[in-house]
């Protein structure tokens, strides 16, 4: 398609959760509401609902099983989340340098969160900073300075002398590396499977935490008021049941506390919902688990009990607001994923893609 080639976006296009116009334009790799002048003879009429594009909330670009990989394998992971519609993603800790992602025009948009700070043998090999409590102020600092706004610190791991998830941190430790970390105005989220790390992790000043599996009745008003964030991550807790059924017979305590974890989740997810914890959609790809799987994730958020416009919403408007991001909006980039039917009324519409545009071109 010629680069001066002109999108008629003939709708609905939805400019928020319970908002559609009529038809929009793509002019100059840009949104407009304005009719351009003169430009019938390269316009390209698009039909179906337009939405922003999707958010992946939590994601690991160049990560896989044992680390970084080759650039072209992390290519392949951004390739795949892109033709799922994900055009932005939170890079939620990853030890490769994909800053060359960003000259890329076809490929999506990322904000990343530096590499994972985890305690010293705490946290699965080659994917993190690994270090003891004295370091971990310093190391944040470092993190806030090179990521995009964000850090990611693991709070809570198994401890093999335990048998069970704990702490990796002196509470007042990671309130001290929060603090940091704030001062150069980057935002902190931190791992957090069990229930002790994320009452640490809120009292130290979280603003985000992911997984939040152990978020019960003693730490969800505080997050509420305090508007701490939740990524569920509910594709990756799905794998629980398979992770106790390795650990069982070394650590049944773990074992058993990961199952009860598991089976409280949709649970967990929708009390957070309802209490007015901002919740958004991350399906923790890379690593062990595979890239494209935003649409499973939005519908485990929906199954969880979310009214679908506000699972949608979770990857979408709401998230894109929540990273500071343009939706769609006068002016904006043209990043756009165009479907079939209404998402809003049935969200396993988002595995059917019709269109996806980035920076203003058709990519898939």
């Amino acid at each position: 398609m010629p680069d001066d080639t002109v999108l008629h976006l003939r709708g609905p296009v939805l400019v928020g959760p319970d908002e559609a116009v009529a038809q929009a334009w793509v002019l100059g790799g840009r949104i407009t509401f304005d009719r351009p002048r003169g430009v019938s003879s390269r316009s390209v009429d698009v039909d179906g609902w337009v939405l922003p594009g999707l958010v992946d909330a939590h994601c690991h670009i160049g990560l896989g099983a044992h680390g970084v990989v080759p650039d072209e394998i992390a290519e392949g992971q951004a390739l795949t989340d892109r033709d799922a519609g994900v055009l932005l993603v939170r890079d939620c800790g990853s030890p490769s340098d994909t800053r060359w992602i960003d000259g890329r025009d076809d490929l999506p948009r990322i904000v990343r969160a530096g590499r994972h700070l985890a305690r010293t043998r705490r946290y699965l090999r080659e994917y993190a900073h690994e270090l003891e409590p004295e370091g971990l102020v310093e190391r944040a600092v470092e993190q806030a300075r090179s990521g995009d706004g964000w850090v990611k610190i693991v709070g809570d791991w198994i401890d093999r002398d335990l048998g069970d998830l704990a702490p990796c941190w002196p509470p007042e430790v990671l309130a001290a590396a929060m603090t940091a970390a704030h001062a150069q105005g980057a935002r902190v989220t931190v791992h957090c499977f069990g229930e002790d790390a994320l009452r640490d992790a809120v009292d130290a000043g979280a603003d985000c935490v992911e997984h939040a599996c152990g978020l019960d009745d003693d730490t969800l008003a505080d997050v509420a008021r305090r508007g701490v964030a939740v990524v569920p991550t509910l594709v990756n807790i799905a794998t629980f049941p398979e992770i106790a059924a390795r650990a069982g017979e070394k650590y049944p305590v773990y074992a058993a506390h990961m199952r009860r974890l598991h089976e409280r989740r949709y649970a967990t997810v929708m009390s957070a919902y309802e209490s007015g914890v901002p919740v958004f959609a991350g399906t923790d790809a890379g690593g062990t688990l595979a890239h494209g799987l935003i649409a499973r994730e939005v519908a485990e958020l929906a199954g969880a009990g979310l009214p679908p416009v506000a699972a949608l919403d979770t990857a979408c408007w709401g998230a894109r607001s929540w990273l500071r991001r343009p939706a769609v909006e006068e002016a904006a980039p043209a990043d756009l994923v165009v479907y079939p039917a209404d998402p809003r009324e049935d969200v396993g519409v988002l595995a059917h893609p019709s269109l996806v545009v980035l920076r203003g071109r058709p990519v898939r």
